[in-house]
């Protein structure tokens, strides 16, 4: 799927690319999050970095982002899902440990959404902001990310970078953008922190187990940041906020 939206990338020209996609999992018959790379790498140990003043995203320091109020959930009131949203952004941005400023935009009553826009789910061909909540999509999205997607998919956060630059020489790549797509089974606030984690450049971790004639997920250590759901979570843990600090911290000296 990724290979497929570059190509078409590249074919219209744009000096961007798909890395990889992140998403969390409702952990129903031991599913697990993944990270969907659009090159088989070795280790697969890709990862990818704003860069601090970059010329491409207007020479901020700043971490600009968007919510699309056009793809909201039919479920939820849309200044609820606002509410929880801003909430979850606010969690990371008042991590002591970091300075990164994150700004809201508003999204101009545009449907952005360039993943969408690739796969043919509506959305617009560009960006606007740095990390985009593209709103909630169909299940035939879900299922074009994995097989049977929208049964188990909850969030999916999707990373643009530059093709082919690294101008910090962090041996990282150029993150352009990223954007963040939901299901919306679960509690909101819980899925939206956790793939807002992925789009400040946090991966997976923890170890997921199943104790043998035990029927459910164990989790260790138990952080907003898991791959697979583990119930209500609407606050960072010890490691979660290790893992912000470790990328955040030093910004935008790094």
């Amino acid at each position: 799927m990724l290979v497929e939206m570059n190509e078409t990338l590249a074919a219209m020209g744009m000096d961007v690319r798909v890395a990889y996609a992140e998403y969390i999992t409702s952990g129903e018959g031991g599913e697990a999050g993944q990270i969907i790379y659009a090159n088989n790498r070795g280790n697969k140990q890709l990862s990818g970095d704003w860069v601090p003043g970059d010329p491409r995203r207007y020479g901020v320091n700043e971490i600009y982002w968007t919510t699309d109020q056009i793809d909201m959930t039919s479920d939820v009131a849309a200044g609820a899902v606002n509410a929880a949203i801003d909430r979850a952004m606010d969690s990371w941005q008042e991590v002591i440990c970091s300075t990164i400023p994150l700004v809201e935009i508003p999204d101009y009553g545009y449907d952005f959404g360039y993943v969408q826009y690739l796969l043919g789910f509506g959305g617009l061909q560009g960006w606007l902001a740095d990390l985009t909540h593209a709103g909630w999509l169909p299940a035939g999205f879900f299922d074009s990310i994995a097989p049977g997607g929208s049964g188990y998919i909850l969030g999916v956060t999707f990373t643009f970078v530059f093709t082919g630059t690294d101008i910090d020489g962090n041996g990282k790549s150029d993150v352009a953008f990223r954007e963040i797509y939901y299901n919306d089974t679960f509690d909101i606030e819980t899925v939206v922190l956790h793939e807002t984690g992925h789009g400040l450049s946090q991966a997976h971790f923890g170890k997921i187990y199943r104790d043998a004639g035990a029927g459910g997920l164990h989790f260790s250590p138990l952080a907003v940041m898991n791959a697979a759901y583990s119930g209500l979570q609407q606050e960072l843990t010890g490691t979660d906020v290790g893992g912000h600090c470790s990328n955040w911290g030093s910004w935008p000296n790094e």
